[in-house]
């Protein structure tokens, strides 16, 4: 086989290799360095057979050839329909969660080694000490919520 036939089957399997990581099998995995070894090795036989000034020309056009080829693949469908474009706006939150508020009372249901659970309004609901430790049934008062995660307090009973 002919060399420059070589060169040009290396190029031309180096595109099909980038092309197979890029649009079938994503990330930097076999496919992609199968197609750059290609890519390398089509241009350092290129050096070797037909000289420094065809080497250099042949090696500006794979640079040019492969950025083409990522800026046509950043603008295709393809890429669009891969792309995750949905927000998440679920939340972890219970019912019972969500309808506590601070300034709301209940009572320790566990021990609440910064986190445990707790009776609110007559609702079992997971919460979160913001003063250290707090022992099973110990009064509690709701300081802030947010979402999923309820802050608590021991109740001053000294009043």
């Amino acid at each position: 086989m002919e060399i420059l036939t070589i060169i040009i089957l290396l190029a031309l399997l180096a595109l099909l290799f980038f092309a197979i990581e890029a649009l079938i099998a994503p990330g930097f995995g076999v496919a992609g360095i199968v197609g750059a070894a290609c890519a390398v090795v089509a241009n350092v036989l290129t050096f070797i057979y037909y000289g420094n000034a065809m080497g250099m020309a042949i090696l500006g056009g794979t640079v040019a050839v492969v950025v083409g080829f990522l800026a046509w693949l950043s603008h295709s469908r393809a890429i669009e329909r891969a792309t995750l474009r949905s927000t998440i706006s679920s939340t972890a939150a219970t019912k019972a969660q969500l309808s506590v508020k601070p300034g709301d009372e209940g009572r320790a249901t566990t021990r609440l080694a910064l986190i445990g659970n707790a009776e609110i309004d007559g609702k079992n609901v997971e919460v979160k000490s913001a003063d250290g430790f707090i022992d099973e049934g110990t009064p509690i008062v709701v300081t802030r919520v947010e979402e999923a995660l309820i802050l608590v307090r021991r109740k001053d009973t000294t009043r």
